[in-house]
């Protein structure tokens, strides 16, 4: 009898819809990539570097990176990034159906990361201001969440800088994913996008910061609007806050055209491999969405 109500209520909570469930998975993956990559800079820059510095916080980001796909993969693919939604659908490999609620999902997720960001970190982020929340100046603290460019970086070189490197990222993630190129053994995935991130940090951040993700940027910025940071979040830096939005959806759009037009396009044809539940885990799409294609064809 107990068993019967247990599985009877176990069933009342489980979705039905696939679309909720995978803007859920979205939600949840988008606010642990913000809640512990922005949580890393946070212990850096309020320790005074004390706890952490550059490589602490590229190491911090790709872990997050890492586990978020490994908690989010399995159900929507954890793309845990609009430009990666928007290379997805561009490529064909989700159905552009899901563009807008994958991505209200990674917002709302990022800004909710942000708000336990300052939650957690409250009293230090007090006593290391004074309770003078700046985005400028020697105790600025508006970088835990946002990126900003440096002083000497033009609007032109900050939005190329972006485009560059979001690209490359979505050259890595299709590689990573290809099946008919260097293939990844199955549930390494994130760790191999995790590498990525490491990678492009270790190599493209001095600038602005390596956003590559409009909603780990946008919505943390508008949190600290509403935090006390004020309005300046959104002028400092010649308004540059509309470049880590723009420009990685540009960079994503170049960086799959990129890979269709100088690998995807060119592989051998193949017979479609007979796959397990187990083995569509950890990949860009989704067993749902897989199904859908097959049946489709």
């Amino acid at each position: 009898m107990s068993k019967n109500m247990k599985r009877s209520f176990k069933e009342k909570l489980a979705l039905r819809n696939h679309l909720v469930k995978e803007a859920l998975s979205e939600f949840l993956g988008t606010f642990i990539l913000v809640a512990l990559g922005c949580g890393a800079v946070a212990q850096s820059v309020l320790s005074r570097g004390e706890l952490g510095g550059a490589p602490m916080i590229s190491l911090g980001f790709a872990m997050a990176v890492t586990i978020a796909i490994y908690i989010a993969g399995g159900v929507s693919g954890g793309h845990i990034n609009p430009a990666v939604t928007f290379a997805m659908c561009l490529s064909g490999k989700i159905r552009w159906i899901k563009f807008p609620v994958y991505v209200i999902a990674q917002f709302l997720g990022a800004f909710v990361g942000a708000a336990a960001v300052y939650w957690i970190n409250y009293d230090l982020l007090m006593f290391y201001t004074g309770g003078k929340l700046t985005v400028t100046g020697v105790n600025k603290t508006a970088h835990i969440f946002a990126t900003y460019p440096e002083e000497y970086l033009s609007v032109a070189n900050g939005f190329s800088d972006q485009v560059m490197s979001t690209a490359i990222l979505l050259l890595g993630i299709f590689a990573v994913f290809d099946p008919c190129n260097l293939p990844v053994p199955k549930g390494l995935e994130p760790i191999a996008i995790g590498l990525v991130i490491i990678l492009l940090t270790s190599s493209m951040a001095r600038n602005s910061g390596c956003a590559m993700n409009p909603a780990r940027d946008l919505s943390p910025r508008l949190f600290t609007y509403f935090a006390g940071w004020g309005p300046e979040v959104f002028t400092a830096g010649h308004h540059f806050w509309w470049v880590p939005i723009v420009g990685p959806m540009v960079g994503a759009a170049i960086g799959t055209a990129i890979y269709m037009l100088f690998i995807e396009l060119h592989h051998a044809p193949r017979e479609p491999p007979q796959r397990s539940a187990e083995h569509e885990k950890y990949t860009l799409t989704n067993m749902e969405e897989e199904k859908s294609l097959h049946t489709s064809i």
